[in-house]
C-alpha cells in the first residue's frame, strides 16, 4: 500500500513523497461486497494495490465489470466480478461459490432510505435488517470456519458513524447496523484465538453517490442548492470536507493486513471528527 497525501496540509508534510508500506497480504484472496463504486470500490482498490486477488460484488453488472477491468489493468491482480444482490441468499451463494476459500471478507451494502419514525413498516425493517445486518452475519458464518482452520483471516464490516451517534432520519440504518455491531462484539472475541480478526469501519460522510443523494434530499427539503446543502454539512465536520474513498480504502486495507492482528472487535470512526465523544 502506498500512503499518499490527501490534503494541502498533508502535501506539505509529505514534501511530495510517497511512503510505501508492505501490508503482507500479497496473494491473499478477498471478497469485497458492493464494490463497483463508492466505499466498497475504495476498499477493493486498496487491497488490489497490496497485491490481493479479488472477488467483487454488485447488483449492476455493467458498472461492476467496468470496475473489475480497471482494477485488473491498473494493479495486475486477478479480479472476479459477481453480479448479484448480496442481501439475498442466492446472491451470497453466487459470491461464495466464486470465492472458494477467501482469506479476507469486506462486508458492505447500500444503506436504507431516510425518513421519519412513522414512515416505516415492519417490512421496511426486515429489508434493512437483511441488507445491513443479516447478510453480513451470514457471510461471516460461512467464511469464518475456513479462516479459523487456516489460522488466519480478516473481516471488515462497513457500518456507519450512526452506531456511535444515531442519525434521526436514518432510523432503519441505525437499527440494523447497531444490531450487526452487537453481533461482532461477541463473535470477534470467540474467533480471535484462531488468528482471525473482525472489526468494523464506521464512515461519516464521504464523497460518494450516497452523499449526493442525502445532500439532494436536504436541498429539496430546505429549498436550497445541492452545493449549499453540501457546504452546510461540511461546516459540521472539523476537517471541513467530505472523506475520500481512497482514505477509506487505505484504512480497510490496513485492518486486513498482517500488522492488524491485535486489533479485535473495534469500531473505528472515519468521520473527520464529526462525532464528538471521548470513547
Amino acid at each position: 500500500m502506498i500512503i499518499r497525501p490527501s490534503t494541502a496540509v498533508d502535501v506539505e508534510l509529505f514534501s511530495s513523497r510517497e511512503i510505501e508500506m508492505d501490508l503482507g497480504i500479497r496473494g491473499k484472496r478477498a471478497i469485497v461486497c458492493a464494490a463497483s463504486k463508492g466505499l466498497g470500490r475504495g476498499c477493493a482498490v486498496a487491497l488490489a494495490e497490496a497485491g490481493v486477488e479479488l472477488i467483487i460484488n454488485s447488483r449492476t453488472r455493467e458498472t461492476l465489470e467496468r470496475t473489475a477491468d480497471e482494477i485488473r489493468k491498473t494493479y495486475d491482480v486477478d479480479v472476479t466480478p459477481v453480479a448479484s444482490d448480496i442481501s439475498t441468499e442466492e446472491g451470497r451463494a453466487a459470491v461464495l461459490e466464486s470465492a472458494g476459500a477467501p482469506d479476507i471478507l469486506v462486508n458492505n451494502a447500500g444503506g436504507p432510505p431516510p425518513g421519519m419514525w412513522n414512515d416505516w413498516t415492519r417490512d421496511d425493517f426486515i429489508t434493512a435488517l437483511d441488507a445491513n445486518m443479516l447478510s453480513a452475519i451470514d457471510m461471516m458464518t460461512r467464511c469464518l470456519p475456513g479462516m479459523m482452520e487456516r489460522k488466519w483471516g480478516r473481516v471488515v464490516n462497513i457500518t456507519s458513524q450512526s452506531v456511535k451517534a444515531p442519525i434521526p432520519v436514518l432510523g432503519l440504518s441505525n437499527a440494523a447496523r447497531t444490531g450487526l455491531t452487537g453481533y461482532v462484539a461477541g463473535t470477534s472475541r470467540q474467533v480471535a484465538g484462531s488468528g482471525v480478526t473482525i472489526n468494523n469501519l464506521l464512515p461519516g460522510i464521504h464523497a460518494t453517490d450516497r452523499a449526493v443523494s442525502l445532500d439532494t434530499d436536504v436541498a429539496v427539503a430546505k429549498g436550497i442548492s445541492v452545493d449549499e446543502a453540501k457546504a452546510e454539512r461540511c461546516a459540521t465536520i472539523p476537517v471541513g470536507r467530505y472523506g475520500t474513498t481512497a482514505e477509506f480504502g487505505a484504512a480497510c486495507a490496513f485492518l486486513c493486513s498482517m500488522h492488524a492482528g491485535f486489533i479485535v472487535g473495534q469500531n473505528i470512526l472515519l468521520d473527520g471528527g464529526a462525532v464528538v465523544s471521548t470513547i
